[in-house]
C-alpha cells in the first residue's frame, strides 16, 4: 500500500516469518515531519517461534528498527528544504 506523502506499507510475500507487514507513517509537525512505524510479524514453527519471540526475536527487531530510523533521521536532516 502506498499513499504519498502519508504512508506506505512493505509486506512480506516470501521470507522466514509467517507474515510481516511495515507500516511507515508520516505526519507534518511545525518542526519537521514525525515518521511512525508500525511493525507486525509473525514468527513460524509455532510454539518455538513464540518461544524465540520472547527470548530474542522481539528486542532483537526493537532495536534494528529504532538504528534504522536514526541512520534515516540523519540522512533525511542533511536533505536541503
Amino acid at each position: 500500500a502506498f499513499d504519498k506523502p502519508n504512508y506506505f506499507v512493505d509486506e512480506m510475500v516470501q521470507g522466514a516469518f509467517k507474515n510481516f507487514v511495515h507500516t511507515h507513517k508520516f505526519e507534518d509537525v511545525p518542526e519537521g515531519t514525525i515518521m511512525t512505524d508500525v511493525f507486525v510479524y509473525q514468527s513460524p514453527l509455532g510454539i518455538l517461534g513464540k518461544l524465540a519471540d520472547v527470548l530474542f526475536l522481539k528486542n532483537y527487531m526493537t532495536r534494528f528498527l529504532m538504528k534504522r530510523n536514526e541512520v534515516i533521521k540523519v540522512y533525511a536532516e542533511k536533505i536541503p528544504k
